[in-house]
């Protein structure tokens, strides 16, 4: 059997931050939680997991990337109209955006919000 993807990583700076973000796109995560490493499982079974900068470093030399991100996620939405919704609260709530909402060439209603640590989220929905 050759290797499998199973889960997704992300370094974070400021975990009770990063996880706000998240919950507030969807993802089940545990109120309370800020450890230096925390995870949830998504319906596909892929895990995202965050781990602090201090965690890492206790186990790798791991240091900030020079130049900006590495990954980005993409998040599925029901709807154009939820692709807006979504990246007017990401907003609201003090986030950054990064791309506001659009019609793609490529028949997708898209557009880009920014975690805590400047890691890019694509929301998008396929235009009817």
């Amino acid at each position: 059997m050759s290797p499998q993807l199973d889960a997704i990583g992300f370094v974070v700076s400021d975990m009770a931050a990063t996880l706000a973000f998240y919950r507030l796109l969807g993802l089940d995560l545990p109120e309370g939680t800020d450890e230096g490493h925390v995870e949830a499982t998504l319906p596909s079974g892929i895990r995202l997991m965050w781990d602090t900068i201090e965690v890492v470093t206790s186990f790798s030399k791991w240091e900030l990337p020079a130049g900006g991100h590495r990954m980005s996620l993409a998040l599925l939405c029901e709807t154009p109209d939820e692709v807006d919704a979504t990246f007017r609260e990401v907003l609201a709530a003090g986030y950054q955006g990064h791309v506001e909402p659009f019609d793609a060439l490529w028949g997708q209603r898209y557009a880009t919000v920014l975690d805590p640590d400047g890691n890019p989220v694509d929301l998008f929905a396929p235009l009817a």
